[in-house]
């Protein structure tokens, strides 16, 4: 009787034990359920903010793109306005050298035209001498020649009382006509003379108003094309203003998608923070086994040998064993994809991966040591239980306690933090400033290339914990600070 009351407790307690064993389980995956769902809305979000952060880069490479060819613009124009201007003082001095010619040419006109009135002057005196000249000739020879004519003169001579009187009449008689000979030789030079000087004055005239007409066409034509040319600079004027004007207002657009892009880091940031702090309460609930072999493909093989490399290139022996854990672990881990690559190409986690160093030493080659050590993780070899990566600086940036530093890499399995200090007012959300990001902490100083790689990169090893992608300036950093060697 009393054994079997024993048995009938021990199958009571153990019915007991059933139900309270079922039921804690039960709560324990409903709970389990909850937390899923939460990691699925915030990894939606982060899906989300990186949709607008690859939106945003669009357009501000569009947009870089636009100032660009704007700048282009804006120094043509500059150029053209240079080339006009020049242009426009080359026509103004020959300008002001034709107007000096046509000064002088007007001098010259007004000296020709007082010489054209003097020779007027002694033109009109001229032909008064003609005239009289010709009225006293005419009279002369009148009184000498048509008062007797011929005969008038011979019987001049033959009055003559003697022969030397009569030689004497006689010279008399040649020298008058002598004299008058003169004369008319004198009245037809005159005459030459007067037509000589009508035609020098006729000339000079028409040499004149040649010169003016044509410096009158030269004055012209060049205020013709000072006023074209003056147009064009006009025109080129305005559309340099407007050309500035576009890149101003491109660049305010810049600065504001920049300080989108900067709050789509921050929010970024925190939500990868959230999904890791998530992950890390779930993890909590139960221990998983992240150990064993991984039979992996050559292929698989060499992108864990190069992200190794790109991680850690300057780090000890077991620093690479150590990043080499971190992505063996996350492959085993539910809360990660469950191949290698997989792992790898996670978004947001691997820095070296998004910048394309993974792939180029993909392409050369990774070398014989981190051949090595992804062999020994792939076999089965860990050096802890890590899930996460970072370098020191971001460790205590986010107030990861518990890690383990393993050369310049803090390594941990969950994401838990620690609350602040009393005096330092927390921020909720913090996105890490990007003057800190280039330097962040823990970067190799045995290789400066691979620092910022590794500072960049081991800052964020899962969804959880990226909050930036500004790999250009350290910004990833930020981005992967808040996980492992991603």
């Amino acid at each position: 009787m009393k054994k079997k009351l024993i048995l009938g407790m021990i199958l009571l307690a153990l019915t007991f034990n059933q139900f309270s064993f079922v039921s804690f389980a039960d709560e324990t995956d409903d709970a389990i359920s909850e937390m899923r769902e939460r990691e699925a809305e915030t990894q939606a979000a982060i899906s989300n903010l990186q949709k607008q952060t690859k939106e945003t880069k669009e357009a501000i490479s569009a947009l870089e793109g636009q100032k660009e060819q704007t700048q282009q613009s804006v120094s043509n124009l500059e150029s053209q306005k240079s080339s006009l201007q020049s242009t426009i003082n080359g026509y103004s001095s020959k300008l002001e050298t034709l107007n000096s010619e046509i000064d002088e040419a007007e001098a010259a006109m007004a000296v020709v035209s007082a010489e054209i009135v003097c020779l007027n002057n002694e033109l009109a005196e001229a032909q008064k001498q003609e005239a009289d000249r010709y009225a006293l000739l005419k009279k002369r020879l009148q009184s000498t020649y048509e008062s007797g004519g011929s005969s008038g003169l011979i019987r001049v001579l033959l009055e003559s009382g003697s022969i030397g009187e009569l030689l004497t009449k006689f010279e008399y008689l040649n020298a008058i006509v002598r004299y008058d000979r003169t004369k008319i030789a004198e009245y037809q030079g005159l005459q030459a003379q007067i037509e000589e000087q009508k035609r020098v004055v006729e000339e000079k005239e028409a040499e004149l108003d040649a010169y003016q007409e044509q410096l009158d066409e030269k004055h012209t034509e060049l205020s013709n094309l000072t006023d074209e040319v003056k147009g064009q600079l006009s025109s080129t004027k305005n559309s340099l203003s407007s050309e500035k004007n576009k890149l101003s207002s491109y660049e305010d657009q810049l600065k504001e998608l920049d300080k989108k892009m900067k709050d789509l880091e921050a929010q970024t940031a925190a939500a990868q923070a959230k999904l890791a702090q998530q992950l890390a309460e779930r993890l909590a609930l139960s221990k998983e086994n992240l150990g064993g072999s991984y039979d992996a493909s050559e292929q698989e093989l060499i992108w864990l040998a190069a992200t190794i490399q790109a991680e850690s290139d300057g780090e000890s022996y077991t620093g690479k064993l150590g990043v080499g854990s971190v992505i063996m672990n996350r492959v085993k881990s539910s809360a990660f994809p469950n191949t290698v690559i997989g792992v790898i190409t996670q978004p947001m986690q691997f820095a070296p991966y998004r910048s394309g160093k993974v792939e180029f030493i993909i392409a050369n080659g990774p070398n014989s040591t981190c051949i090595r050590a992804a062999q020994e993780v792939l076999a089965g070899a860990r050096i802890g239980d890590y899930l996460f990566f970072m370098t020191q600086y971001w460790a205590d940036y986010y107030r990861i306690k518990n890690y383990t530093m393993i050369g310049h890499h803090a390594f941990f399995y969950r994401w838990e933090t620690y609350d602040p200090p009393a005096e330092e007012t927390p921020q909720e959300d913090p996105a890490p400033p990007e003057e800190n990001q280039d330097n962040g902490g823990g970067e190799n100083t045995e290789n400066t290339e691979n620092q910022e790689e590794n500072s960049e990169s081991s800052e964020g090893g899962d969804d959880s914990g990226e909050s930036s992608e500004n790999s250009e300036d350290g910004g990833e950093n930020s981005e992967e600070s808040s996980g492992d060697g991603g």
